[in-house]
């Protein structure tokens, strides 16, 4: 396995904190930012995939979020999809700034959550040339979501003003073996996160309330009309929402690809070698073809 070297950078005077992998020879084919699922770190899904696409000739930078891992921001574990979107940017800029890198084209490959956080990032930096999706979420805000997740979104709310006036940031857990209020309910989650499958010793199982006021009301289906950048979306019938993942990859505005694969569910695409080996290897043969 490819090995990363430790790679800093800053968002607004915080400092973020990141692995980046490069190919053991040759000039790099390309560059990618990846962005990994909700409360993950750079050691898990994002890293796994950042070290295929070395292994294949990509320059990968997986990094912790603001307020994840080693990275500085308070709240601890605040999941805010409209931050992580900057984040993703001022990874972006960094590796621009370097001499080899800003010579490449830069895609952005996001898993689960990362892929609509990623999705809406494309739509917004035209430096991105490029966007992946695996097993990515593309959750859609209507007058109906809004008034179904009203109760979660106050919830929130409350938690964030408690926070800002206490300093005290409250919490769930992230995943649980139990049936009690979680972040991430699927048995499948808690079998990844809650074990040592998953269980990196840079992750937090941890969940801050007031995150619940941002996830409810971030939108990324509606990206998808947006995106006009060679877009690739790898999914699977047994992953999460494939539904969705259909629905945005016919509502893509650009030279698009769509690959199924087979899974058990959702987590598999997180740290099963078969699936990131096919799924990497369809991104590095998509964006061979288009940029």
């Amino acid at each position: 396995m490819t090995q990363p070297h430790p790679y800093q950078f800053d968002m607004n005077n915080t400092t973020l904190v990141g692995n980046l992998f490069a190919p053991a020879r040759g000039q790099p084919r390309a560059c990618a930012v990846l962005t990994g699922p909700l409360t993950s770190v750079k050691e898990q899904a994002a890293g796994a995939y950042a070290a295929a696409l070395a292994e294949r000739g990509f320059l990968a930078l997986a990094f912790d979020h603001r307020t994840f891992g080693e990275s500085g921001g308070e709240p601890r574990q605040f999941e805010n999809p409209f931050a992580k979107i900057e984040d993703i940017k001022a990874a972006a800029s960094a590796l621009l700034a370097d001499p080899g890198p800003a010579d490449i084209a830069l895609i952005g490959v996001g898993v689960c959550a990362g892929g609509g956080y990623m999705a809406r990032t494309v739509t917004e930096d035209g430096r991105f040339r490029g966007f992946a999706s695996v097993a990515g979420y593309f959750g859609e805000v209507t007058p109906e979501s809004i008034e179904a997740a009203s109760p979660s979104i106050a919830q929130g709310r409350a938690a964030e003003e408690k926070w800002l006036e206490t300093g005290v940031a409250e919490t769930i857990p992230a995943v649980s073996a139990g049936g009690e209020d979680v972040a991430m309910p699927l048995r499948e989650a808690y079998e990844y996160y809650g074990t040592c499958r998953g269980a990196v010793p840079n992750y937090v199982n941890a969940f801050a309330v007031q995150s619940r006021a941002y996830t409810a009301t971030f939108d990324s289906m509606g990206a998808a009309e947006l995106i006009k950048a060679p877009t690739l979306i790898v999914h699977a019938e047994k992953a999460l929402a494939p539904a969705l993942a259909r629905r945005f990859f016919a509502n893509l505005a650009g030279p698009r690809e769509e690959l199924w694969l087979t899974s058990r569910g959702q987590i598999d695409f997180y740290d099963q070698p078969a699936l990131i080996g096919a799924a990497v290897d369809a991104i590095v043969n998509y964006f061979a073809r288009h940029i």
